[in-house]
Protein backbone atom coordinates (compact mmCIF):
# COMPACT_ATOMS: atom_id res chain seq x y z
CA UNK A 1 0.00 0.00 0.00
CA UNK A 2 1.69 3.39 -0.79
CA UNK A 3 0.14 6.67 -0.40
CA UNK A 4 0.17 9.13 -3.37
CA UNK A 5 -0.68 12.15 -4.60
CA UNK A 6 -0.66 14.36 -8.16
CA UNK A 7 2.48 16.52 -8.49
CA UNK A 8 1.36 20.27 -9.04
CA UNK A 9 0.39 20.97 -12.63
CA UNK A 10 -1.51 17.35 -12.45
CA UNK A 11 1.72 15.55 -13.70
CA UNK A 12 2.93 12.42 -12.32
CA UNK A 13 1.87 10.92 -9.44
CA UNK A 14 3.70 11.60 -6.55
CA UNK A 15 4.71 8.91 -4.04
CA UNK A 16 4.48 9.97 -0.67
CA UNK A 17 5.38 7.00 1.19
CA UNK A 18 6.35 3.62 0.24
CA UNK A 19 4.23 2.09 3.40
CA UNK A 20 1.56 3.32 5.70
CA UNK A 21 2.67 4.35 8.86
CA UNK A 22 2.39 1.93 11.68
CA UNK A 23 1.56 2.87 15.13
CA UNK A 24 5.10 2.82 16.53
CA UNK A 25 6.12 4.76 13.41
CA UNK A 26 3.05 7.49 14.07
CA UNK A 27 4.79 7.29 17.52
CA UNK A 28 8.20 7.47 17.06
CA UNK A 29 7.73 10.35 14.28
CA UNK A 30 5.57 12.53 16.43
CA UNK A 31 8.71 12.60 18.91
CA UNK A 32 11.41 13.27 16.82
CA UNK A 33 9.79 16.00 16.46
CA UNK A 34 9.14 17.01 20.51
CA UNK A 35 11.42 19.08 21.98
CA UNK A 36 11.83 17.16 24.62
CA UNK A 37 10.86 13.92 23.22
CA UNK A 38 8.44 13.09 25.66
CA UNK A 39 4.16 13.17 25.68
CA UNK A 40 1.74 11.21 28.49
CA UNK A 41 0.73 8.15 26.67
CA UNK A 42 -3.19 9.43 26.83
CA UNK A 43 -1.80 11.88 23.98
CA UNK A 44 -0.03 9.73 22.07
CA UNK A 45 -3.17 7.24 21.97
CA UNK A 46 -4.81 10.31 20.95
CA UNK A 47 -2.33 11.06 18.25
CA UNK A 48 -2.79 7.16 16.91
CA UNK A 49 -6.89 7.81 16.51
CA UNK A 50 -6.08 10.83 14.55
CA UNK A 51 -4.98 7.62 11.25
CA UNK A 52 -7.61 5.43 12.46
CA UNK A 53 -5.43 3.56 15.01
CA UNK A 54 -7.48 1.48 17.63
CA UNK A 55 -6.82 2.49 21.13
CA UNK A 56 -6.01 -1.01 21.97
CA UNK A 57 -3.54 -1.29 19.09
CA UNK A 58 -2.25 1.79 19.91
CA UNK A 59 -1.63 1.00 23.70
CA UNK A 60 0.09 -2.58 22.60
CA UNK A 61 2.57 -0.59 20.52
CA UNK A 62 3.46 1.40 23.58
CA UNK A 63 3.94 -1.63 25.61
CA UNK A 64 6.13 -2.99 22.87
CA UNK A 65 8.30 0.03 22.21
CA UNK A 66 8.82 -0.07 26.37
CA UNK A 67 9.83 -3.49 26.39
CA UNK A 68 12.21 -3.19 23.35
CA UNK A 69 14.31 -0.02 25.28
CA UNK A 70 13.11 1.98 22.28
CA UNK A 71 10.56 4.10 25.17
CA UNK A 72 10.79 5.10 29.11
CA UNK A 73 8.00 5.57 30.87
CA UNK A 74 7.92 7.61 34.05
CA UNK A 75 4.19 8.80 36.02
CA UNK A 76 2.36 8.05 32.77
CA UNK A 77 4.82 10.02 30.42
CA UNK A 78 6.22 8.35 27.33
CA UNK A 79 9.90 9.35 26.46
CA UNK A 80 12.45 8.03 23.16
CA UNK A 81 14.72 6.13 24.07
CA UNK A 82 17.48 3.78 23.22
CA UNK A 83 18.35 3.82 19.50
CA UNK A 84 15.76 5.67 18.50
CA UNK A 85 16.46 8.74 20.91
CA UNK A 86 20.01 7.79 19.08
CA UNK A 87 18.98 9.14 15.97
CA UNK A 88 18.31 12.35 17.03
CA UNK A 89 21.93 14.04 16.35
CA UNK A 90 22.42 12.61 13.12
CA UNK A 91 18.56 14.06 12.08
CA UNK A 92 19.35 17.13 13.31
CA UNK A 93 22.69 17.42 11.51
CA UNK A 94 21.05 15.84 8.18
CA UNK A 95 18.73 19.46 8.37
CA UNK A 96 21.87 21.69 8.52
CA UNK A 97 24.21 19.82 7.48
CA UNK A 98 28.01 21.08 7.55
CA UNK A 99 30.43 19.15 4.74
CA UNK A 100 34.05 19.45 5.14
CA UNK A 101 35.89 20.71 2.20
CA UNK A 102 36.07 17.96 -0.77
CA UNK A 103 39.99 17.37 -1.67
CA UNK A 104 39.34 14.92 -4.36
CA UNK A 105 39.41 11.96 -2.05
CA UNK A 106 36.79 8.96 -1.78
CA UNK A 107 36.21 7.17 1.40
CA UNK A 108 36.58 3.46 0.82
CA UNK A 109 34.96 0.69 3.24
CA UNK A 110 36.54 -2.76 2.27
CA UNK A 111 34.91 -5.40 4.24
CA UNK A 112 36.98 -7.58 6.68
CA UNK A 113 37.67 -11.30 5.14
CA UNK A 114 35.95 -14.18 7.25
CA UNK A 115 32.81 -15.35 8.60
CA UNK A 116 29.71 -13.29 8.84
CA UNK A 117 25.99 -13.91 10.18
CA UNK A 118 22.90 -13.10 7.77
CA UNK A 119 22.06 -10.82 10.74
CA UNK A 120 25.41 -9.12 10.02
CA UNK A 121 25.31 -8.51 6.93
CA UNK A 122 21.98 -7.29 7.06
CA UNK A 123 23.24 -4.73 9.69
CA UNK A 124 26.11 -3.60 7.72
CA UNK A 125 24.23 -2.79 4.32
CA UNK A 126 21.54 -0.46 6.85
CA UNK A 127 24.41 0.88 8.30
CA UNK A 128 26.17 1.52 4.89
CA UNK A 129 22.77 3.64 3.74
CA UNK A 130 22.75 5.46 7.07
CA UNK A 131 26.93 6.22 6.52
CA UNK A 132 25.65 7.26 2.90
CA UNK A 133 28.25 5.20 1.21
CA UNK A 134 27.09 3.01 -1.84
CA UNK A 135 28.20 -0.26 -2.81
CA UNK A 136 31.19 -0.62 -5.72
CA UNK A 137 31.37 -4.22 -6.06
CA UNK A 138 30.56 -6.56 -3.21
CA UNK A 139 32.24 -6.17 0.23
CA UNK A 140 33.70 -3.04 -1.09
CA UNK A 141 31.48 0.62 -0.62
CA UNK A 142 32.79 4.28 -1.04
CA UNK A 143 31.43 7.80 -1.09
CA UNK A 144 33.27 11.31 -1.39
CA UNK A 145 35.34 11.90 1.80
CA UNK A 146 33.43 15.22 2.33
CA UNK A 147 31.54 13.94 5.64
CA UNK A 148 31.81 14.24 9.32
CA UNK A 149 30.93 11.22 11.58
CA UNK A 150 28.44 13.61 13.10
CA UNK A 151 26.63 12.80 9.74
CA UNK A 152 25.57 8.96 10.65
CA UNK A 153 24.42 7.69 14.07
CA UNK A 154 27.07 6.08 16.19
CA UNK A 155 26.05 2.78 15.99
CA UNK A 156 26.04 2.45 12.69
CA UNK A 157 29.67 3.65 12.82
CA UNK A 158 30.52 1.18 15.04
CA UNK A 159 28.62 -1.61 12.86
CA UNK A 160 30.61 -0.41 10.02
CA UNK A 161 34.14 -0.46 11.87
CA UNK A 162 33.36 -3.54 13.48
CA UNK A 163 33.74 -5.23 10.02
CA UNK A 164 35.41 -3.04 7.46
CA UNK A 165 38.78 -2.00 6.89
CA UNK A 166 38.90 2.02 5.81
CA UNK A 167 41.08 3.27 2.91
CA UNK A 168 41.30 6.50 1.53
CA UNK A 169 41.88 6.68 -2.91
CA UNK A 170 40.66 8.52 -6.06
CA UNK A 171 38.84 6.56 -9.27
CA UNK A 172 40.08 6.96 -12.72
CA UNK A 173 38.52 9.63 -14.23
CA UNK A 174 36.94 6.91 -16.77
CA UNK A 175 35.02 5.29 -13.74
CA UNK A 176 34.27 8.38 -11.82
CA UNK A 177 30.57 9.33 -14.00
CA UNK A 178 29.73 5.50 -13.11
CA UNK A 179 30.68 5.74 -9.43
CA UNK A 180 29.10 8.59 -9.20
CA UNK A 181 25.70 7.20 -11.03
CA UNK A 182 25.22 4.58 -7.81
CA UNK A 183 24.27 7.50 -5.53
CA UNK A 184 21.34 8.12 -7.76
CA UNK A 185 21.40 11.57 -7.49
CA UNK A 186 19.28 12.61 -10.24
CA UNK A 187 16.03 10.61 -8.66
CA UNK A 188 16.44 11.89 -5.39
CA UNK A 189 16.69 15.35 -6.63
CA UNK A 190 13.81 15.28 -8.71
CA UNK A 191 11.91 13.80 -5.82
CA UNK A 192 13.38 16.52 -3.72
CA UNK A 193 11.32 18.91 -5.27
CA UNK A 194 8.28 17.37 -5.92
CA UNK A 195 8.48 16.60 -1.81
CA UNK A 196 9.18 20.75 -1.95
CA UNK A 197 5.81 21.69 -3.57
CA UNK A 198 3.94 18.94 -1.92
CA UNK A 199 5.36 20.46 1.51
CA UNK A 200 4.47 23.99 1.17
CA UNK A 201 1.02 22.93 0.10
CA UNK A 202 0.60 20.95 2.75
CA UNK A 203 1.53 23.35 5.58
CA UNK A 204 -0.01 26.20 3.91
CA UNK A 205 -3.19 24.14 4.71
CA UNK A 206 -2.56 23.27 8.21
CA UNK A 207 -6.03 23.79 10.41
CA UNK A 208 -5.99 23.03 14.51
CA UNK A 209 -9.50 22.35 13.58
CA UNK A 210 -9.29 19.85 11.33
CA UNK A 211 -7.56 16.60 11.70
CA UNK A 212 -7.19 15.57 7.96
CA UNK A 213 -4.97 18.61 6.98
CA UNK A 214 -2.96 17.59 10.41
CA UNK A 215 -2.40 13.97 9.29
CA UNK A 216 -1.66 14.99 5.87
CA UNK A 217 0.70 17.36 6.60
CA UNK A 218 2.76 15.04 8.87
CA UNK A 219 3.02 12.27 6.99
CA UNK A 220 4.26 14.53 4.20
CA UNK A 221 6.86 15.50 6.62
CA UNK A 222 7.55 12.23 7.82
CA UNK A 223 8.02 11.68 3.58
CA UNK A 224 10.55 14.55 3.92
CA UNK A 225 12.68 14.12 6.42
CA UNK A 226 12.89 10.54 5.44
CA UNK A 227 13.91 11.84 1.73
CA UNK A 228 16.20 14.48 3.80
CA UNK A 229 18.31 11.73 5.62
CA UNK A 230 18.41 10.01 2.62
CA UNK A 231 20.66 13.07 0.75
CA UNK A 232 23.61 11.67 -0.72
CA UNK A 233 25.54 15.33 0.22
CA UNK A 234 27.83 14.69 -2.73
CA UNK A 235 30.57 17.60 -3.43
CA UNK A 236 28.83 20.30 -5.79
CA UNK A 237 31.78 19.01 -8.23
CA UNK A 238 30.09 16.27 -8.63
CA UNK A 239 26.17 17.36 -8.50
CA UNK A 240 26.28 20.40 -9.68
CA UNK A 241 25.51 23.66 -7.56
CA UNK A 242 21.58 24.18 -8.22
CA UNK A 243 21.39 20.97 -5.87
CA UNK A 244 17.53 21.22 -4.49
CA UNK A 245 18.85 19.54 -0.99
CA UNK A 246 18.84 23.29 0.32
CA UNK A 247 15.34 23.80 -0.70
CA UNK A 248 13.71 20.88 1.13
CA UNK A 249 15.74 21.95 4.35
CA UNK A 250 13.90 25.25 4.62
CA UNK A 251 10.59 23.93 3.47
CA UNK A 252 11.16 21.25 6.14
CA UNK A 253 12.03 24.14 8.60
CA UNK A 254 9.00 26.04 7.71
CA UNK A 255 6.77 23.33 7.82
CA UNK A 256 8.48 22.49 11.60
CA UNK A 257 7.71 25.48 12.94
CA UNK A 258 3.87 25.16 11.41
CA UNK A 259 3.32 21.71 12.49
CA UNK A 260 4.06 22.40 16.27
CA UNK A 261 2.27 24.81 16.52
CA UNK A 262 -0.70 23.07 15.02
CA UNK A 263 -0.30 19.86 16.71
CA UNK A 264 -0.46 22.31 19.93
CA UNK A 265 -3.56 23.86 19.28
CA UNK A 266 -5.66 20.39 17.99
CA UNK A 267 -4.16 18.77 21.51
CA UNK A 268 -5.66 21.97 23.39
CA UNK A 269 -8.68 21.65 21.98
CA UNK A 270 -9.57 17.81 22.63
Amino acid sequence: MTQERKTPGGGATLTILERPLTPRSLIASLLLGMRPPRMPAARLVEWCGLFGVAEGTARVALSRMLDRGELLARDGVYELAGRLRGRLPAQEWSLAPRVTTWDGDWLLSVVEPGARTAAERAALRDAMRRLRLVELRDGVWCRPDNLPRAAAPADAWEIADAQCAWWRGRPGADALAEVVERFGAEAWAGRARALTDRLRSSTAALDPADGPTIADAFTVGAAALAHVRADPLLPAELCGRTWPGGALRDEYSAYRSAFADAVRDWFRAR
